[in-house]
Order: structure tokens, then sequence, then C-alpha cells
């Protein structure tokens, strides 16, 4: 399986790390992008592809078409390949001097947010955030039942993000979330930004310094220190 690896500029020292799981259009600047921002926070990053079966070199633009054709190959992977893969990602970086095996977490969007919950059910790790995950609430691409008939078999903390705004995830979706995980007594957090669309977090570099001349920061920025305060506390 093709991964993109990137860590800390250090001493080699053994780190948490994040596994990033990529939106449906493949394994490309942005999701590498995201892959090292999460090096540049102090953690090991590792993009995997899990595409590799049947489109391991897919690069699909942020278009309609591109959208259009990423779901066509999002069809051929199944829950099952989803949980083979980050597990075989878990077990390759639990075989590494230079991270913490105790210590990995996943962060996926889109497509890879519902794979972050799909995930949430494998042992070793300490953690899954899913950005605007469209299949936890709705039938996956390949057809099976959505991700949240599987609530009771998660065993690590989540962290939920999404736009209020956003139309592929409307907000009685995200209301059965809540409802599954809390009876399920999942330790869990759903944070949505009101004014925001689906794919929000995207080419966001610039923001997430936070707010201009000293005013609130952006949303971009508010969840970034989300993620980085749950990632906190999922490694303590």
């Amino acid at each position: 399986m093709p991964a993109y690896l990137a860590r800390p500029d250090d001493d080699g020292r053994p780190r948490p790390a994040v596994i990033v799981l990529q939106e449906i259009f493949g394994v490309n600047t942005e999701v590498k992008r995201i892959t090292d921002l999460v090096a540049g926070a102090g953690y090991v990053g590792l993009a995997i592809n899990y595409y590799h079966r049947t489109h391991p070199d897919l690069n699909e633009p942020y278009t309609p078409e591109g959208y259009a054709a990423g779901f066509k190959v999002a069809g051929a992977v199944t829950k099952a390949g989803l949980r083979q893969d980050v597990a075989a990602a878990i077990d390759w970086l639990k075989g590494r001097d230079d991270v913490q095996h105790d210590h990995i977490a996943t962060w996926g969007f889109c497509f890879g947010g519902t794979t972050a919950f799909v995930t949430a059910t494998l042992p070793g790790l300490a953690g899954a955030i899913s950005f605007y995950g469209t299949s936890i609430a709705a039938p996956m691409a390949s057809g099976e039942p959505e991700a949240l008939v599987d609530a009771a078999e998660v065993r690590c903390p989540l962290l939920l993000v999404y736009g209020g705004q956003d139309p592929s995830i409307p907000a009685e979706g995200i209301e059965r979330t809540r409802a599954a995980l809390t009876a399920a007594h999942k330790q869990f957090e759903i944070h949505v930004y009101p004014d925001q669309n689906h794919a929000f977090f995207r080419n966001s570099g610039a923001q997430l310094t936070g707010g201009a001349n000293g005013g609130p920061p952006s949303d971009v920025a508010d969840a970034w220190e989300r993620v980085q305060a749950f990632l906190r506390r999922s490694f303590t």
C-alpha cells in the first residue's frame, strides 16, 4: 500500500503518530499538506492510500467530474478493506523506532472522515478525528450500511467536526450520530461550525494562525486548535 510519511525535523526520538485518511479524490497535494501539518505539530504523519487495490495513482481534481470519478472508485472500497488497511498502518507504525507505539490516532476528511469512524473499531488507536464524514449517517459508496451501525463497536475517543451549511450532511444525520454514540456510552465530541460548508479545512494553510488584527480566530484556526487539543488529551 503506497503511503506518504512526514515526521518532525528533530533528533528522531519516538513521537506519537497520526494516520491521515484521504478525501475521495486520492492522496494528492492537499492530503500531503495535512500530513506535513501534522509533522509540524510534533507528530509522525502517515497518509495511506486505500485505493491501492484498484487505483493506486488516483489524483482527481476538485471538480464535479473529479468527485464523480472518485466516488466511482470509492464504490469498490469496503469497510473490511478500510479496517485491513488502517490496521496495517498501525502495525507498520508500531514497528518504527521513532513512533510511540501506544500513541497512534487517525484524522480523516470527507470519505476519510467516514473511514476514521469505521476504523475507530480497531484496537491500537488512542483517538479518531473525523472532519465532515459523509457516510457516518448515510450509506457507504460501496452500498454498505452507514458507519453508524457500528457505533457500539467504537474503541477510542472521537472528535467529529462538521460545517453547518454542508448539504451532504444534514443536521438530522449529525443528531442521529450524537444520539447513537450517547446511547452506546462512547467518549466523543461533536462540533458544528454554523457558517461553514463541506471541506472548509481544505487549502486552509493561510487561515491556521488565528484571527487577524487581534480578532477572533477563524473557524479553520479554531478547528486546528481543537484537533491539537484532542490529540494532546488522547496521547496523555
